[in-house]
């Protein structure tokens, strides 16, 4: 029951961020911020083959093994939860790095919160597993990390490799402190 709530949950969301996007796209070029506009689009794409995806997701129990702790206080999860919260944070890395990039391309001041990416923080959440806010509260540590690493042309706190970009595993650990019982 608690995971269709939580996919509900997230389909509420989306129509809310599909609005808040098109006001965002306005925003944008008036600004006429290309490289933002050019990444809030691949955003959405990304948005859009998770809709695509979760049309034929299915739900497998497993039982909790890891625990973590946040906002003062203590969650169970098991390993489907845990690889969903790490994928959070590398996808929110991901994201963000680009937008760092797209803003430091369009001269544009250093502003992660400013962008659509961080407010909606739901690229990859498949409804299961997690909470839609703790899953947002993950992406949202990584995009912070990641923007400011692409603003700045850097990998502070994060590598790539393989054409992929990743947060740091002492950074990962250090923001999700997953715990096994």
């Amino acid at each position: 029951m608690a995971q269709q709530q939580r996919l509900q949950q997230y389909r509420y969301q989306q129509e809310q961020q599909w609005r808040l996007n098109q006001q965002r796209r306005e925003i944008l070029e008036r600004q006429r911020r290309i490289a933002q506009l050019r990444f809030q689009e691949e955003y959405l794409e990304h948005l859009r083959q998770d809709q695509f995806r979760l049309q034929s997701w299915r739900y497998a129990y497993a039982a909790p093994q890891y625990r973590y702790y946040r906002g003062g206080q203590y969650y169970e999860v098991n390993q489907y939860a845990a690889d969903m919260l790490r994928q959070a944070l590398n996808s929110g890395y991901q994201e963000g790095f680009r937008a760092g990039q797209s803003d430091r391309e369009d001269r544009w001041r250093a502003d992660y919160q400013d962008t659509f990416a961080y407010q909606d923080a739901t690229c990859g959440y498949s409804g299961y597993y997690v909470d839609l806010n703790d899953y947002r509260y993950y992406f949202r540590e990584g995009f912070r990390r990641g923007y400011e690493d692409g603003y700045y042309g850097r990998y502070q706190y994060g590598s790539y490799s393989g054409g992929t970009l990743n947060l740091l595993g002492s950074v990962l650990r250090g923001i999700l402190d997953l715990r096994s019982y």
